[in-house]
């Protein structure tokens, strides 16, 4: 079969210290292999193919449903995370298709509005709420119906573990840590200029001369230093010097992009829109979408409702607002 011989490939080629597709720990439901993929190529393929992954394109990076095409989305965040992970575990001889699958699901769950929605049902939920734990409820349950995707446990893990203070337990899973990093320091400067909140000058003098004085330089000089430092596979991880220059754009980034920004501001609206349709649904759980209503009695009321709102995209989350709050104008017409 064709997966053997990927699978032997694997084995000849990847590190010793490389998480195998043939040694996975499995999937929540034992199901046949695929004939033609590994067990990873496979996770990567249901990530790509499910619908919560084609929501992202329309939810909120940092710009809040920017109209301008060239924004970031979470869709392209994700996308640019992937390339950066996978040109980091092929340098390493880490297994490339393992740090793909991750990379792609790592954000299904994340909500719209970008952060401000995820803070906001932080608080209005009893237990929290935090995007890494509601991606693995995207892959494990929501999806398919909320049969969930099934997929590895190692994929599983790299998706709840990308942020946090949990560790993955695969080098590969450790890479889409940084990657996420990389990419969202980078391309929200990019942005950020973009939208003429920022100039290239105004980044920290001590950060450019460290890291490079253009995007592609910061990136290329973040990779390159993951790659040389994490040789030894002992974690994948930045030097001291890199990784504190990383961290102090990281910084500057909140404190000029992140808060108090005129793109921010309207976050106190956005957290307002959800925090009104998560108390509305609460009292009228029979507005629902009927494939919420039917595992209400499951899950309870709040978690279901939390499904339904982290869920939305930025415009389709205004939509139902407009919908349930704002009056239609009368035209003289049946509407």
């Amino acid at each position: 079969m064709i997966r053997d011989v990927i699978e032997e490939n694997e084995r000849r080629i990847l590190s010793e210290y490389a998480m195998l597709s043939s040694n996975t720990r499995g999937r929540l439901h034992p199901q046949e292999k695929c004939p033609m993929r590994s067990e990873f190529q496979r996770d990567r393929d249901r990530i790509i193919h499910c619908k919560a992954f084609r929501r992202l394109k329309h939810k909120t990076q940092v710009f809040m449903a920017p109209v301008d095409d060239h924004y970031r989305t979470r869709l392209t965040h994700t996308l640019e995370v992937s390339q950066i992970a996978r040109t980091i575990a092929r340098c390493l001889r880490l297994n490339e298709d393992l740090t793909e699958a991750i990379s792609l699901g790592h954000d299904l769950g994340h909500t719209p509005f970008g952060h401000a929605c995820e803070r906001t049902l932080n608080k209005l939920m009893q237990n929290g709420f935090k995007h890494n734990l509601h991606s693995l409820r995207v892959v494990d349950v929501l999806e398919n119906d909320y049969k969930g995707l099934n997929l590895t446990f190692e994929v599983r893990d790299g998706i709840e573990c990308h942020t946090g203070d949990k560790l993955p337990q695969t080098l590969e899973g450790q890479i889409i840590r940084l990657s996420d990093r990389i990419a969202y320091i980078n391309h929200d400067i990019d942005d950020a200029i973009r939208a003429k909140m920022l100039s290239d000058d105004a980044l920290p003098k001590h950060c450019t001369d460290v890291l490079g004085k253009t995007h592609g330089e910061r990136i290329n000089t973040m990779i390159a230093d993951v790659v040389q430092t994490s040789s030894d596979y002992s974690s994948v991880r930045m030097s001291s010097e890199i990784g504190s220059a990383t961290e102090e754009l990281r910084s500057f980034l909140f404190e000029n992009v992140y808060i108090g920004t005129v793109a921010q501001k309207e976050n106190d609206k956005a957290c307002n829109i959800v925090k009104v349709m998560f108390d509305y649904f609460i009292k009228n759980t029979d507005k629902l979408p009927e494939e919420y209503r039917l595992h209400i009695d499951e899950f309870g009321k709040e978690q279901i409702v939390c499904d339904y709102i982290a869920g939305m995209t930025d415009l389709y989350a205004i939509r139902v607002f407009n919908d349930l709050f704002v009056p239609r104008v009368w035209s003289g017409i049946e509407i």
